[in-house]
This record gives structure tokens, C-alpha cells and sequence, in this order.
């Protein structure tokens, strides 16, 4: 399966996005008993973060993403791609 990353950024108020974030970790949780290797976290400067997962196409990471807390409750905009790698291990 290829990688995907979202990278995203806040478009609430801090408050406003922290309430959903428990949402997202739980989902976060259950793509990964799914298989897809997902990993989770925010830049250091506030105002975004990046979501990187394993799926089978461009359409199941769309798919992916939209079921995402944060984007079903407008906290975030954000990009996808697919992100191939060319070093591993």
C-alpha cells in the first residue's frame, strides 16, 4: 500500500479545535487496528499538522481523510498527496 500524507492547517480558535482532538486521536487509533500504519501530529509553530497513512488508492485516502474529526468539523483545510518513498530501513 502506498503512503499518504494531509497536511493540514487550523482554521478555528485553538478551543474550538481542541475539542475535537480526542475525536481525532480515537479515529487516528482505529485506522491503525485497520492496517493502515497511521501517525498523527502537529508542527511546532501552531496552526497545522500532518496525517500520514498507509491506503490502497488516491480515492480510499480521500475517503480516508474525509471521515477525519477535523475536517468533519471544519478545524482544518488541508492537501493530500501521495507520498512515495525512495528510502526505507
Amino acid at each position: 500500500m502506498p503512503w499518504f500524507a494531509k497536511i493540514e492547517s487550523g482554521i478555528v480558535n485553538k478551543p474550538t479545535f481542541d475539542q475535537y482532538v480526542p475525536a481525532h486521536i480515537d479515529y487516528v487509533k482505529q485506522l491503525n487496528r485497520r492496517g493502515h500504519q497511521a501517525k498523527s501530529g502537529y508542527w511546532n509553530r501552531r496552526g497545522g499538522g500532518m496525517l500520514l497513512f498507509k491506503a490502497e488508492s488516491m480515492q480510499e485516502a480521500e475517503a480516508i481523510v474525509q471521515q477525519d474529526p477535523l475536517v468533519l468539523n471544519n478545524c482544518v483545510t488541508y492537501d493530500l498527496y501521495e507520498w512515495c518513498v525512495v528510502v526505507e530501513d
